[in-house]
């Protein structure tokens, strides 16, 4: 009966971990990449980013409407998306490295 029960309990703390992932969406910078490049969130969502690399990134919008200071590793950045659209942001620190949020 303690395995069932066990068991049971295991599952379901699964299933709330998967669910509260999906709804803290996030994108980690790694190897000099955001990851995912292309991330798609409901009106609303606040997107983390975390600096898993040993060099200091940023999160920069394009257009400048949102920006982090620069990000050491393990360090975060989150940033709520309020408007439907595309927003392409990249590092500044790094050029090279874009990425983009669609809002739906």
């Amino acid at each position: 009966m303690t395995r069932g029960f066990l068991t049971v309990t295991l599952v379901a703390a699964v299933a709330l971990a998967a669910v509260a992932d999906a709804a803290t969406p996030s994108v980690q910078i790694k190897e000099f990449k955001f990851v995912p490049a292309l991330l798609t969130v409901p009106v609303g969502a606040t997107v983390t980013w975390i600096n898993g690399d040993e060099e200091p990134h940023t999160v920069t919008a394009t257009d400048r409407a949102y920006t982090s200071s620069g990000l050491d590793r393990k360090d975060t950045y989150a940033h709520r998306f309020t408007t439907p659209g595309t927003y392409t942001y990249f590092c500044a620190l790094h050029p090279h490295m874009t990425a983009t949020v669609v809002v739906k």
